[in-house]
């Protein structure tokens, strides 16, 4: 069974403090034993941006974050690159989604999780993926379920 997390689920399990950290937590570490989730390749760079960024409570050292994502997690997790013909392609689709704006950033994901043929995508962030989701998309999942 193939699933898919986004950046909000991989910034939770790496945060003690995070609301849902040890669901998510708990989600990556349960997956690795078995068959690994996958992650939009921007998730990465999306979860380094915001634990470095200093827009939550908080702001930690680049280098820190580095070591923890690339020793920690990213050996549990399967990277799933969108080219750029498939961006291209979602831009397309954006506007009869829904995808405005920024909105694009979040609905890769869901567009890499096609892409991954994943059963369901874990968020924190329900209300986006679910307004754009459509037949045959995966299941969109707040890890707590």
């Amino acid at each position: 069974m193939r699933n898919l997390i986004d950046s909000s689920v991989l910034i939770a399990a790496m945060i003690g403090s995070e609301e849902h950290h040890q669901r998510c937590l708990d989600l990556i570490l349960k997956a690795a034993k078995s068959t690994p989730l996958n992650i939009y390749q921007h998730g990465i760079a999306e979860t380094f941006s915001t634990l470095t960024g200093g827009k939550k409570s908080f702001q930690l050292q680049a280098s820190f974050v580095a070591d923890v994502l690339e020793n920690d997690f990213i050996p549990k997790l399967n990277v799933v690159p969108l080219p750029i013909s498939e961006m291209l392609r979602a831009m397309r689709e954006a506007q009869g989604r829904g995808v405005r704006g920024g909105g694009i950033y979040d609905y890769l994901h869901l567009v890499a999780a096609r892409k991954a043929k994943a059963r369901r995508m874990y968020t924190l962030n329900l209300s986006n993926f679910r307004a754009w989701h459509r037949a045959g998309d995966p299941e969109i999942v707040h890890p707590g379920h």
